[in-house]
């Protein structure tokens, strides 16, 4: 007990190493993501896919305002990134009707460019919460189709 009533003296090892502290990841509506739409120059760009929000501002040459991928940016397009589409009527959350191979797609899309170029910043609140805001008892991230989440916690 008597070393952890005393000073610290100088002798002890000054830490030289820090590591950064990351930011928590947030729930966002749909109200919200839309504002990290790339149009508000100095504001980050936000991608969701699969309920995921990804952080894109670095590739803001593809995402930024006037961008060709903008249109993607500040919603769940979960969708329009399976079909690879641009399409207004495709750049939602909404997976029903879509083809094996265009599910496929968007595993390969969301593994291998989102997760492993993006940092993931938050997650759609419509994922986890009812309509009315309320928690979604029922959810199971298990459960969701053609989303695994175990490495993303």
């Amino acid at each position: 007990l008597l070393p952890l009533l005393l000073p610290a003296t100088s002798a002890q090892p000054e830490l030289r190493f820090r590591p950064p502290a990351e930011a928590p990841v947030r729930l966002f509506t749909e109200a919200e993501l839309a504002r990290y739409d790339g149009h508000q120059e100095g504001q980050p760009i936000y991608l969701a896919v699969k309920g995921v929000v990804f952080d894109v501002t670095s590739g803001k040459e593809f995402y930024g305002k006037g961008a060709p991928y903008n249109a993607l940016v500040g919603k769940d397009s979960t969708r329009g990134v399976a079909k690879m589409s641009l399409d207004p009527a495709d750049l939602t959350h909404d997976t029903t009707g879509l083809t094996d191979e265009e599910l496929k797609s968007l595993d390969d899309i969301f593994n291998n460019v989102y997760k492993a170029k993006y940092p993931i910043v938050g997650y759609t609140s419509r994922r986890i919460l009812n309509e009315d805001g309320s928690p979604n008892l029922d959810f199971k991230p298990e459960d969701q189709p053609h989303f695994s989440i175990k490495d993303e916690f």
